[in-house]
C-alpha cells in the first residue's frame, strides 16, 4: 500500500497525477516485472497527461464557449458553401492562430456561424491556445460597465492578450463613439500578435459604414481585414431545417 505521507506530499506539490499513478502501480501484482526506469517513466507520463488535461479544462472554461461544438462534428453535407479542405487547413494545429491571422465567418442568420466559431475556437484551445467567446453586444456592455466602475483598462487588456478573441454578430448595429474607440484599441493591441475570429450577417464591405467615423473605420479595418481568411456561407437556415426534421444535428 502506498505510504500515505508520500501521497500527501505529492498532492501538496500539485503532482496528483503522479500520486494516483503510483497508487495504481502499488495495486498491480506484476508491476515489479518493470524496471525502475520504466515505472518512473509511466509516472512521469501520467503526471504530464494530468497537467495537460487540467490546462485544457482551464482554457475551455475561460473561453466561455458554451456547449460541445467541435470541428470533428461539423456538418459538410448541407450545401452552404463550407469547404472541408479550407476548414481542415485552418484547424490543422490551428495554423491560422500560430500565424496571428484573423478569420471571418459571414452569412445569414441561422446558417450555423456561431456553432462553427465555437468549434474552431475549441480546436484552438485543444492546440494549446487561449480563447474568449463574446457576443458583440455583450462585449460592449461589459466595456461600458467597466468604464463606469474603473476596471475598463483591465478588461481591455484581457481582451487584447487572449490568443483567439471571438466576437459573434460583429457590426450588427452602428457603433457609438466609445465602442469605436474600444474596438480600435483592441485591434491595435492584437494586430500581428493575436488572432480575432468574427461572425457577421453583413458582408465586410458594409462594416465601414457600421463603424461610423471614416478615419477610425479605416484604422480598424486595416488591422482586421488584410491578414484575414474569409468563409462566406449561404443557404437555408440550419435552425429551420432542424425544426422541419424535428431533431438536433451538428452544424
Amino acid at each position: 500500500m502506498l505510504n500515505q505521507p508520500t501521497f500527501d506530499k505529492l498532492c501538496a506539490m500539485r503532482m496528483r497525477g503522479m500520486a494516483e499513478a503510483l497508487q495504481q502501480q502499488m495495486q498491480e501484482p506484476d508491476i515489479h516485472q518493470l524496471s525502475f526506469e520504466e515505472r518512473f517513466g509511466l509516472l512521469i507520463d501520467r503526471q504530464w497527461d494530468w497537467r495537460q488535461n487540467r490546462a485544457l479544462e482551464r482554457r475551455l472554461r475561460n473561453a466561455r464557449l458554451q456547449g460541445t461544438a467541435c470541428v470533428e462534428d461539423i456538418d459538410y453535407r448541407t450545401p452552404r458553401g463550407l469547404d472541408r479542405a479550407v476548414v481542415r487547413s485552418l484547424t490543422q494545429q490551428s495554423a491560422w492562430v500560430e500565424a496571428h491571422q484573423n478569420l471571418f465567418l459571414l452569412g445569414p442568420t441561422g446558417i450555423g456561424k456561431t456553432w462553427l466559431v465555437r468549434a474552431i475556437a475549441q480546436k484552438a484551445c485543444r492546440d494549446g491556445h487561449t480563447a474568449l467567446f463574446l457576443k458583440a453586444a455583450e462585449m460592449f456592455r461589459d466595456l461600458a460597465t467597466a468604464r463606469a466602475d474603473g476596471s475598463h483598462s483591465k478588461l481591455l487588456h484581457g481582451m487584447s492578450r487572449v490568443d483567439v478573441l471571438v466576437v459573434d454578430d460583429f457590426c450588427m448595429a452602428p457603433l457609438t463613439e466609445a465602442e469605436r474607440r474600444d474596438i480600435l484599441e483592441i485591434c491595435d493591441a492584437r494586430y500581428q500578435a493575436h488572432s480575432t475570429l468574427l461572425t457577421s450577417q453583413l458582408p465586410v464591405a458594409s462594416w465601414h459604414a457600421q463603424i461610423g467615423d471614416p478615419t477610425v473605420a479605416d484604422s480598424i479595418l486595416d488591422r482586421l481585414v488584410h491578414n484575414a481568411h474569409r468563409i462566406e456561407l449561404q443557404g437555408e437556415s440550419m435552425r429551420k431545417r432542424r425544426g422541419q426534421k424535428g431533431g438536433k444535428e451538428n452544424v
